[in-house]
């Protein structure tokens, strides 16, 4: 039998899944616990983050620091600036890992698939063939090549 290392998964294991009790996408404008909430990089409206239980590695999101439910409530320079942090954020993880493709998207609600349903995020996931292979359906586990750590401080530095 194979085995796969996924360390940093045991604390979601452990938690049942459980939600924290505080928004994680609320930020504030302290930085010095960026690189304990794995934000790599923060502009005047929205930050850069990246999903602590990733899809795929590079796998990040772009929030707004003000706390809004709907991309219908943000103003006009918050969703501007987002999209440029987009367009930033796939030019870094297309030099760093070459990916095939992209996912950006929103789950807005849960019952879209908003895992944090209360303040607006948009994912941008690296894509390659074959990554969405028999272990995430059958086994429901994701195989990721490279540590949390490492992702965080490779786009921290590309950003």
């Amino acid at each position: 039998m194979e085995f796969i290392w996924s360390p940093w998964r045991y604390d979601y294991l452990a938690s049942g899944g459980q939600k924290p009790s505080s928004c994680i996408f609320c930020v504030g404008e302290d930085s010095s616990r960026d690189a304990e909430r794995l934000i790599v990089f923060r502009g005047d409206q929205n930050f850069i983050i990246l999903n602590l239980f990733p899809y795929t590695s590079g796998h990040l999101m772009i929030a707004p620091y003000e706390h809004l439910d709907t991309i219908a409530d943000a103003k006009a320079v918050q969703t501007s600036e987002m999209m440029e942090l987009a367009k930033r954020a796939l030019a870094a993880l297309q030099k760093l890992y070459r990916p095939e493709g992209f996912n950006l998207g929103m789950n807005l609600g849960a019952c879209a698939g908003a895992g944090v349903k209360d303040h607006f995020h948009l994912h941008v996931v690296p894509r390659w063939t074959g990554d969405a292979n028999f272990m995430s359906t059958t086994g429901e586990t994701r195989v990721l090549p490279e540590e949390l750590k490492t992702t965080y401080h490779r786009m921290k530095a590309m950003l």
